[in-house]
């Protein structure tokens, strides 16, 4: 069986992309991140999601993104709320993390290497993706070009190929899609800024766009918010 490393968060996106991957018969390895991110709920997420999936194996790799900041997912920045449409869609947000897909595809692609795994799953899609640079189809492209360059796998004539099976899907579209592979969306976490219980805010940009998928899929949002 083929082998892939997945990456994933918890949420709606990279979790159908752990169920598509494993529909198109892959032996998944699943690999999330510790980044000292403000919220630790994503992580417990992707612990369920990858179970109730059935990943040959999940690990959470410790990283402390902190030390560089920038980013109210790490820093002392305020999350945005109640943005607009458009102004979701303008410029580049600050919960953008420096770097973040490069240093976790960094990873991914070391897995791979050890596992002897040429696939890697990255859900990214570039109709929804909040203005985010490093979830633009010609960024993974040149990181696969990279991966086939920079190790000793590609050296040997191994290729890698980093898959994008959402790339081209609104967040309405991945809500079907997920429906149909039978993910169960309430194990997913989306918020940039849930509450101590661990309720999802419902006011900022992450909550903004899921919702908007799930009214575009005619579909009710199983999980619970503080505000709708």
């Amino acid at each position: 069986m083929k082998r892939a490393v997945v990456l994933l968060s918890g949420g709606i996106d990279s979790t159908t992309t752990l169920a598509i991957a494993i529909a198109d018969g892959y032996e998944t390895y699943a690999l999330s991140f510790d980044y000292c991110q403000r919220h630790q709920i994503e992580i417990e997420a992707a612990r369920l999601v990858a179970d109730s999936l059935g990943a040959k194996e999940h690990r959470i790799a410790k990283i402390d993104l902190r030390i560089f900041g920038g980013s109210a997912l790490t820093d002392e920045i305020d999350v945005p709320k109640q943005r607009s449409q458009k102004e979701i869609a303008r410029g580049i947000p600050v919960t953008y993390v420096p770097a973040r897909n490069t240093i976790f595809l960094a990873y991914a692609l070391a897995w791979a290497e050890v596992i002897e795994a040429g696939d890697i799953f990255l859900g990214v899609n570039a109709i929804d993706y909040s203005g985010y640079p490093d979830c633009r189809p010609e960024f993974i492209e040149a990181f696969e070009n990279l991966a086939n360059l920079a190790t000793k796998a590609g050296a040997e004539g191994r290729r890698f190929q980093i898959h994008m099976p959402l790339i081209k899907f609104s967040k309405g579209q991945i809500i079907r899609k997920a429906f149909e592979l039978g993910v169960d969306l309430s194990l997913t976490h989306s918020c940039y800024d849930p509450t101590p219980e661990g309720l999802a805010c419902g006011e900022c940009d992450s909550c903004l766009l899921r919702l908007k998928g799930f009214r575009e899929a005619g579909i009710d949002d199983p999980i619970r918010y503080a505000k709708k």
